[in-house]
C-alpha cells in the first residue's frame, strides 16, 4: 500500500504547482489587442458636446433601430448566379 500511495501522493501535489510567471501576464495579450483596436483611448475624458446631430434625430433613429428587433427582417429571394447547389444531374 505504502508503495502505491507515495507516488499517488507525489502525483496530486505536483498537480497543485502554481504558476507565477503565467499569471503575472495573464490577460495582456487581450488588453493590448483592446487598446490597438481603440480608435481615440481619450475620448472618455472629453467633455465637449457631440455635434452633428439633434436630439430629435437622434431620438428617431434610436427608436428606429430598437424597432427593428422587435420582428423578424423580411424574407428576401437569393438570386443564385452561377447555377444551382448540385450539378444537376443524377437529382
Amino acid at each position: 500500500m505504502k508503495r502505491i500511495a507515495l507516488p499517488l501522493l507525489l502525483t496530486v501535489v505536483a498537480g497543485c504547482s502554481t504558476t507565477p510567471n503565467y499569471d503575472a501576464k495573464f490577460g495582456d495579450a487581450v488588453r493590448s489587442a483592446r487598446m490597438q483596436m481603440t480608435l481615440h483611448p481619450e475620448a472618455g475624458s472629453n467633455t465637449d458636446q457631440a455635434l452633428g446631430m439633434d436630439g430629435r434625430s437622434a431620438r428617431e433613429a434610436m427608436v428606429r433601430y430598437e424597432s427593428t428587433f422587435k420582428a423578424p427582417p423580411p424574407v428576401t429571394n437569393v438570386i443564385n448566379i452561377g447555377g444551382s447547389i448540385g450539378n444537376g444531374r443524377g437529382q
